[in-house]
Protein backbone atom coordinates (compact mmCIF):
# COMPACT_ATOMS: atom_id res chain seq x y z
CA UNK A 1 0.00 0.00 0.00
CA UNK A 2 2.84 2.20 0.71
CA UNK A 3 4.79 1.61 -2.52
CA UNK A 4 1.21 2.10 -4.46
CA UNK A 5 0.54 5.91 -2.19
CA UNK A 6 4.87 6.72 -3.32
CA UNK A 7 3.70 5.85 -7.36
CA UNK A 8 0.66 8.22 -7.10
CA UNK A 9 2.18 10.49 -5.80
CA UNK A 10 5.55 10.54 -7.70
CA UNK A 11 5.01 8.74 -10.84
CA UNK A 12 3.07 12.16 -12.42
CA UNK A 13 6.07 14.27 -11.31
CA UNK A 14 8.44 12.25 -13.88
CA UNK A 15 5.78 13.28 -16.85
CA UNK A 16 7.29 15.63 -19.56
CA UNK A 17 6.17 18.49 -19.95
CA UNK A 18 6.60 22.21 -19.86
CA UNK A 19 5.24 24.23 -16.65
CA UNK A 20 5.81 27.66 -15.60
CA UNK A 21 6.99 28.53 -11.85
CA UNK A 22 3.91 29.17 -10.86
CA UNK A 23 2.75 25.89 -11.61
CA UNK A 24 5.59 24.26 -10.22
CA UNK A 25 4.28 25.44 -6.90
CA UNK A 26 0.68 24.41 -7.32
CA UNK A 27 1.79 20.92 -8.01
CA UNK A 28 3.80 20.62 -4.75
CA UNK A 29 0.90 21.99 -2.66
CA UNK A 30 -1.74 18.86 -4.36
CA UNK A 31 0.82 16.69 -3.57
CA UNK A 32 1.15 17.90 0.18
CA UNK A 33 -2.64 18.20 0.31
CA UNK A 34 -3.00 14.58 -0.94
CA UNK A 35 -0.65 13.74 1.25
CA UNK A 36 -2.30 15.17 4.33
CA UNK A 37 -5.76 13.82 2.92
CA UNK A 38 -4.02 10.53 3.16
CA UNK A 39 -3.08 11.17 7.14
CA UNK A 40 -6.36 12.48 8.03
CA UNK A 41 -8.11 9.59 6.45
CA UNK A 42 -5.70 7.12 9.05
CA UNK A 43 -6.69 9.67 11.90
CA UNK A 44 -10.05 9.33 10.82
CA UNK A 45 -10.12 5.31 10.62
CA UNK A 46 -8.45 5.23 14.45
CA UNK A 47 -4.66 4.17 12.87
CA UNK A 48 -3.30 7.39 13.97
CA UNK A 49 -3.96 9.15 17.05
CA UNK A 50 -4.76 13.18 17.03
CA UNK A 51 -1.10 13.27 18.56
CA UNK A 52 0.13 11.14 15.85
CA UNK A 53 -1.09 12.96 13.28
CA UNK A 54 -0.10 16.50 14.40
CA UNK A 55 3.27 15.14 14.37
CA UNK A 56 3.30 13.28 11.19
CA UNK A 57 1.40 16.80 9.73
CA UNK A 58 4.73 19.00 11.27
CA UNK A 59 7.16 16.63 9.59
CA UNK A 60 5.57 16.66 6.38
CA UNK A 61 5.63 20.34 6.15
CA UNK A 62 9.55 20.98 7.50
CA UNK A 63 10.16 18.51 4.37
CA UNK A 64 8.20 20.11 2.22
CA UNK A 65 8.61 24.05 2.91
CA UNK A 66 11.90 24.61 1.43
CA UNK A 67 10.72 23.63 -1.65
CA UNK A 68 7.73 25.55 -1.49
CA UNK A 69 9.52 28.86 -0.64
CA UNK A 70 11.93 28.36 -3.04
CA UNK A 71 11.85 31.12 -5.92
CA UNK A 72 13.40 29.59 -9.34
CA UNK A 73 14.62 32.25 -11.72
CA UNK A 74 13.76 31.04 -14.59
CA UNK A 75 11.07 28.59 -16.24
CA UNK A 76 12.62 24.78 -15.99
CA UNK A 77 11.37 22.24 -17.01
CA UNK A 78 8.96 19.75 -15.26
CA UNK A 79 10.95 16.68 -15.75
CA UNK A 80 13.57 18.64 -13.79
CA UNK A 81 11.45 19.73 -11.29
CA UNK A 82 9.65 16.29 -10.56
CA UNK A 83 13.28 14.29 -10.73
CA UNK A 84 14.31 16.62 -8.18
CA UNK A 85 11.09 16.09 -6.03
CA UNK A 86 10.33 12.55 -6.74
CA UNK A 87 13.32 10.99 -4.55
CA UNK A 88 12.45 13.54 -1.63
CA UNK A 89 8.88 12.17 -1.52
CA UNK A 90 10.35 8.77 -2.10
CA UNK A 91 12.26 9.39 0.88
CA UNK A 92 10.21 11.33 3.16
CA UNK A 93 6.61 9.54 2.70
CA UNK A 94 8.08 5.92 4.02
CA UNK A 95 10.10 8.23 6.70
CA UNK A 96 7.05 9.46 7.98
CA UNK A 97 5.11 6.15 7.92
CA UNK A 98 7.80 5.10 10.87
CA UNK A 99 6.40 7.06 13.29
CA UNK A 100 3.11 4.52 13.26
CA UNK A 101 6.23 1.74 14.29
CA UNK A 102 7.36 3.92 17.43
CA UNK A 103 3.79 4.91 18.41
CA UNK A 104 2.28 1.24 17.90
CA UNK A 105 5.07 -0.82 18.40
CA UNK A 106 4.92 -3.02 15.34
CA UNK A 107 7.92 -4.59 15.07
CA UNK A 108 7.72 -5.62 11.68
CA UNK A 109 6.50 -2.09 10.59
CA UNK A 110 10.00 -1.44 9.72
CA UNK A 111 11.42 -4.45 8.26
CA UNK A 112 8.07 -4.48 5.92
CA UNK A 113 8.83 -0.60 4.79
CA UNK A 114 12.44 -1.61 4.47
CA UNK A 115 11.69 -4.22 1.88
CA UNK A 116 9.11 -1.66 -0.48
CA UNK A 117 12.57 -0.21 -1.61
CA UNK A 118 15.70 -0.67 -3.06
CA UNK A 119 18.99 -0.25 -1.14
CA UNK A 120 19.89 1.75 -4.49
CA UNK A 121 16.91 3.35 -4.98
CA UNK A 122 17.62 7.03 -4.05
CA UNK A 123 20.35 6.72 -2.30
CA UNK A 124 22.18 9.61 -2.87
CA UNK A 125 19.39 11.80 -2.92
CA UNK A 126 18.75 10.38 1.02
CA UNK A 127 22.30 11.04 2.01
CA UNK A 128 22.23 14.67 0.19
CA UNK A 129 18.85 14.93 2.28
CA UNK A 130 20.74 13.72 5.66
CA UNK A 131 23.68 15.70 4.93
CA UNK A 132 21.61 18.78 4.47
CA UNK A 133 19.82 17.98 8.02
CA UNK A 134 22.93 17.01 10.10
CA UNK A 135 24.65 20.61 8.26
CA UNK A 136 21.06 22.14 9.62
CA UNK A 137 21.65 20.44 13.31
CA UNK A 138 25.45 21.41 13.37
CA UNK A 139 23.77 25.37 12.54
CA UNK A 140 20.97 25.08 15.23
CA UNK A 141 22.26 22.30 17.75
CA UNK A 142 19.02 23.20 19.87
CA UNK A 143 16.39 21.83 17.23
CA UNK A 144 14.62 19.00 18.59
CA UNK A 145 12.05 18.43 15.85
CA UNK A 146 15.47 18.39 13.93
CA UNK A 147 17.51 15.94 15.71
CA UNK A 148 14.16 13.77 16.13
CA UNK A 149 13.70 13.53 12.40
CA UNK A 150 16.85 13.02 11.91
CA UNK A 151 16.94 9.96 14.44
CA UNK A 152 13.94 8.52 12.45
CA UNK A 153 15.77 9.04 9.28
CA UNK A 154 18.63 6.96 10.76
CA UNK A 155 16.31 3.91 12.16
CA UNK A 156 14.52 3.76 9.04
CA UNK A 157 18.04 3.30 6.80
CA UNK A 158 18.72 0.54 9.81
CA UNK A 159 21.71 2.81 10.74
CA UNK A 160 21.43 2.08 14.22
CA UNK A 161 24.27 3.54 16.02
CA UNK A 162 24.15 7.08 14.10
CA UNK A 163 20.05 6.61 14.82
CA UNK A 164 21.35 6.27 18.53
CA UNK A 165 23.51 9.14 18.06
CA UNK A 166 21.02 11.14 16.65
CA UNK A 167 18.31 10.15 19.64
CA UNK A 168 20.71 11.06 22.37
CA UNK A 169 21.02 14.56 20.96
CA UNK A 170 17.12 14.67 21.37
CA UNK A 171 17.20 13.21 25.03
CA UNK A 172 19.90 15.52 26.17
CA UNK A 173 17.59 18.52 25.50
CA UNK A 174 14.11 16.67 26.28
CA UNK A 175 15.51 14.58 29.16
CA UNK A 176 11.73 14.67 30.69
CA UNK A 177 9.80 13.74 27.37
CA UNK A 178 8.90 10.32 26.93
CA UNK A 179 8.70 10.12 23.10
CA UNK A 180 12.49 10.90 23.50
CA UNK A 181 12.97 8.61 26.08
CA UNK A 182 11.64 5.81 24.21
CA UNK A 183 13.07 6.43 20.51
CA UNK A 184 16.70 7.00 22.39
CA UNK A 185 15.88 3.30 24.36
CA UNK A 186 14.46 1.48 21.08
CA UNK A 187 17.49 2.77 18.77
CA UNK A 188 20.71 1.86 21.62
CA UNK A 189 19.11 -1.69 21.88
CA UNK A 190 19.13 -1.94 18.16
CA UNK A 191 22.34 -1.13 17.89
CA UNK A 192 23.23 -3.72 20.49
CA UNK A 193 22.15 -6.57 18.40
CA UNK A 194 18.66 -6.11 20.23
CA UNK A 195 19.48 -6.41 23.73
CA UNK A 196 17.53 -4.54 26.04
CA UNK A 197 19.35 -5.01 29.03
CA UNK A 198 21.70 -2.24 30.84
CA UNK A 199 21.09 1.68 29.79
CA UNK A 200 18.30 0.80 27.29
CA UNK A 201 16.50 -0.34 30.29
CA UNK A 202 17.41 2.03 32.61
CA UNK A 203 15.38 4.85 30.09
CA UNK A 204 12.57 2.42 29.45
CA UNK A 205 12.31 2.33 33.62
CA UNK A 206 12.24 6.55 33.63
CA UNK A 207 9.04 5.97 31.37
CA UNK A 208 7.26 3.21 33.50
CA UNK A 209 7.52 5.84 36.37
CA UNK A 210 5.75 8.82 34.13
CA UNK A 211 3.40 6.76 32.74
CA UNK A 212 3.16 3.47 34.05
CA UNK A 213 0.49 2.29 31.85
CA UNK A 214 2.69 2.48 28.38
CA UNK A 215 2.20 -0.03 26.21
CA UNK A 216 5.71 0.18 24.34
CA UNK A 217 8.13 0.72 27.98
CA UNK A 218 5.78 -2.26 29.11
CA UNK A 219 7.19 -4.16 25.76
CA UNK A 220 10.63 -3.30 26.08
CA UNK A 221 10.64 -4.17 29.93
CA UNK A 222 9.70 -7.25 29.78
CA UNK A 223 11.97 -8.06 27.17
CA UNK A 224 14.94 -6.96 29.18
CA UNK A 225 13.76 -9.32 31.84
CA UNK A 226 13.79 -12.08 29.75
CA UNK A 227 17.37 -11.29 28.93
CA UNK A 228 18.12 -11.69 32.72
CA UNK A 229 16.18 -14.74 32.95
CA UNK A 230 13.35 -13.49 35.20
CA UNK A 231 11.24 -14.72 33.46
CA UNK A 232 7.98 -14.37 35.92
CA UNK A 233 8.57 -10.94 36.00
CA UNK A 234 8.55 -10.37 32.41
CA UNK A 235 4.99 -12.02 32.25
CA UNK A 236 3.81 -9.96 34.83
CA UNK A 237 4.62 -6.56 32.68
CA UNK A 238 3.43 -8.43 29.62
CA UNK A 239 0.14 -9.42 31.13
CA UNK A 240 -0.48 -5.30 32.24
CA UNK A 241 0.52 -4.76 28.55
CA UNK A 242 -2.23 -7.41 26.99
CA UNK A 243 -5.59 -5.10 27.54
CA UNK A 244 -3.71 -1.64 26.05
CA UNK A 245 -3.31 -3.39 22.75
CA UNK A 246 -6.57 -3.20 20.13
CA UNK A 247 -8.62 -6.35 20.09
CA UNK A 248 -7.67 -9.01 17.49
CA UNK A 249 -4.84 -6.79 16.67
CA UNK A 250 -1.51 -8.43 15.53
CA UNK A 251 0.55 -6.50 18.78
CA UNK A 252 -2.07 -8.59 20.51
CA UNK A 253 -1.28 -11.72 18.53
CA UNK A 254 2.26 -11.42 19.13
CA UNK A 255 1.62 -10.46 22.48
CA UNK A 256 -0.12 -13.69 23.62
CA UNK A 257 2.17 -16.06 21.83
CA UNK A 258 4.69 -14.58 23.43
CA UNK A 259 3.33 -14.82 27.29
CA UNK A 260 2.20 -18.40 25.87
CA UNK A 261 5.80 -19.37 25.26
CA UNK A 262 7.03 -17.86 28.21
CA UNK A 263 4.61 -19.62 30.89
CA UNK A 264 5.89 -22.76 29.22
CA UNK A 265 9.31 -22.13 30.23
CA UNK A 266 8.56 -21.04 33.19
CA UNK A 267 6.74 -25.11 33.94
CA UNK A 268 9.91 -26.38 32.19
CA UNK A 269 11.99 -24.54 34.78
CA UNK A 270 9.98 -24.86 37.85
CA UNK A 271 9.53 -28.55 37.10
CA UNK A 272 13.70 -29.28 36.57
CA UNK A 273 13.93 -27.09 39.56
CA UNK A 274 11.82 -29.20 41.93
CA UNK A 275 13.56 -32.83 43.29
CA UNK A 276 12.51 -35.88 41.72
CA UNK A 277 10.90 -38.02 43.91
CA UNK A 278 9.94 -41.88 42.59
CA UNK A 279 8.02 -43.85 44.64
CA UNK A 280 8.39 -47.73 43.83
CA UNK A 281 6.74 -51.01 45.07
CA UNK A 282 8.64 -53.92 44.30
CA UNK A 283 7.76 -57.89 44.65
CA UNK A 284 8.61 -61.26 43.13
CA UNK A 285 7.04 -64.20 41.83
CA UNK A 286 7.11 -67.56 43.48
CA UNK A 287 9.47 -68.84 41.04
CA UNK A 288 12.47 -66.72 41.83
CA UNK A 289 11.59 -66.31 45.73
CA UNK A 290 11.53 -70.50 46.52
CA UNK A 291 14.94 -71.06 44.37
CA UNK A 292 16.95 -67.75 45.96
CA UNK A 293 17.66 -67.04 49.97
CA UNK A 294 16.42 -65.12 52.00
CA UNK A 295 19.23 -62.58 52.14
CA UNK A 296 19.86 -61.99 48.86
CA UNK A 297 20.94 -58.74 47.54
CA UNK A 298 18.20 -57.32 45.71
CA UNK A 299 18.96 -53.91 43.99
CA UNK A 300 16.26 -51.40 42.62
CA UNK A 301 17.60 -48.70 40.82
CA UNK A 302 16.39 -45.85 38.06
CA UNK A 303 18.53 -45.46 34.85
CA UNK A 304 18.12 -42.94 31.92
CA UNK A 305 16.40 -44.39 29.10
CA UNK A 306 18.08 -41.50 26.60
CA UNK A 307 20.73 -40.56 28.93
CA UNK A 308 23.89 -42.87 30.58
CA UNK A 309 23.34 -46.61 31.19
CA UNK A 310 25.10 -46.29 34.95
CA UNK A 311 22.13 -46.40 37.45
CA UNK A 312 20.98 -42.75 38.45
CA UNK A 313 19.61 -43.83 42.09
CA UNK A 314 19.69 -46.73 43.58
CA UNK A 315 18.72 -48.91 46.92
CA UNK A 316 19.64 -51.91 48.14
CA UNK A 317 17.51 -54.40 49.91
CA UNK A 318 17.29 -58.42 50.98
CA UNK A 319 14.92 -60.65 49.33
CA UNK A 320 13.04 -61.18 52.35
CA UNK A 321 11.89 -57.24 52.66
CA UNK A 322 9.86 -58.01 49.82
CA UNK A 323 7.16 -57.17 49.12
CA UNK A 324 8.69 -53.44 49.29
CA UNK A 325 8.18 -49.89 48.78
CA UNK A 326 11.20 -47.57 48.44
CA UNK A 327 12.04 -43.97 47.28
CA UNK A 328 14.35 -43.44 44.19
CA UNK A 329 15.63 -39.58 44.29
CA UNK A 330 18.70 -37.39 44.32
CA UNK A 331 19.63 -38.52 48.04
CA UNK A 332 19.99 -42.10 46.43
CA UNK A 333 22.04 -40.80 43.62
CA UNK A 334 25.49 -42.60 42.22
CA UNK A 335 26.80 -39.86 41.65
CA UNK A 336 27.08 -36.26 43.64
CA UNK A 337 25.20 -33.93 41.40
CA UNK A 338 23.76 -36.64 39.30
CA UNK A 339 19.77 -35.55 39.25
CA UNK A 340 16.52 -37.24 38.66
CA UNK A 341 15.16 -34.65 36.89
CA UNK A 342 17.61 -33.81 34.44
CA UNK A 343 16.11 -36.92 32.39
CA UNK A 344 12.58 -36.88 31.11
CA UNK A 345 12.38 -40.92 30.48
CA UNK A 346 13.32 -43.67 32.98
CA UNK A 347 13.56 -47.23 33.23
CA UNK A 348 12.66 -48.08 36.93
CA UNK A 349 14.37 -51.86 37.03
CA UNK A 350 14.41 -54.19 40.06
CA UNK A 351 17.02 -57.15 40.57
CA UNK A 352 17.49 -60.01 42.39
CA UNK A 353 21.41 -60.94 42.17
CA UNK A 354 22.60 -63.97 42.95
CA UNK A 355 26.47 -63.00 43.84
CA UNK A 356 24.92 -59.52 45.42
CA UNK A 357 27.62 -57.92 42.81
CA UNK A 358 26.08 -55.19 41.06
CA UNK A 359 26.72 -56.17 37.31
CA UNK A 360 23.86 -58.41 36.38
CA UNK A 361 24.70 -62.21 35.75
CA UNK A 362 23.05 -65.56 34.45
CA UNK A 363 20.65 -66.59 37.46
CA UNK A 364 19.61 -63.78 38.57
CA UNK A 365 16.42 -62.42 38.10
CA UNK A 366 14.74 -58.72 37.07
CA UNK A 367 12.29 -57.03 36.28
CA UNK A 368 11.47 -53.46 34.79
CA UNK A 369 9.21 -50.96 33.89
CA UNK A 370 9.53 -47.80 31.56
CA UNK A 371 8.00 -44.29 32.83
CA UNK A 372 8.51 -40.49 31.55
CA UNK A 373 7.34 -37.21 33.20
CA UNK A 374 4.67 -36.21 34.39
CA UNK A 375 4.54 -38.76 36.62
CA UNK A 376 1.00 -40.27 38.59
CA UNK A 377 0.14 -39.74 42.10
CA UNK A 378 0.48 -43.92 42.77
CA UNK A 379 3.99 -45.88 43.66
CA UNK A 380 5.71 -47.77 40.14
CA UNK A 381 4.99 -51.46 40.90
CA UNK A 382 7.98 -53.26 39.43
CA UNK A 383 6.89 -57.31 39.74
CA UNK A 384 10.90 -59.05 39.28
CA UNK A 385 10.01 -62.40 37.01
CA UNK A 386 12.40 -62.81 34.44
CA UNK A 387 15.49 -64.84 34.69
CA UNK A 388 18.88 -63.80 33.29
CA UNK A 389 20.11 -66.80 31.18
Amino acid sequence: MLVLAVAIVTVPLWWRSRRIDDDHKQRNIAIARQRLAELDAQKNSGVLSEAAFDECYRELKVLLSDDLAAEPAEVTSAATQGRWIAPLLMTAIPVLSLYLYFTLGDANAQRKLAAQQTAEQGAQDIEAMLGKLVAKLERNPDDTEGWLMLGRAYSYLQRHDQAAQAFAELYKRKPDDVEALLQYANSLALARDGRVSGEPEQLVEQVLRKEPANANALWLAGMARMEQGRLDEAAALWHQLVPLLPPDSESLQQVQAMLQSLEQQMAATSSAAAPLRISVKVDVVPAAKSRADAAQTVFIYAQAIDGPKMPLAIVRKQLADLPVEVVLDDTAAMQPGTRLADFPRLRIVARLSQSGQAMPAAGDWLGSVEIERPLGSHPVTVLIDQEIK
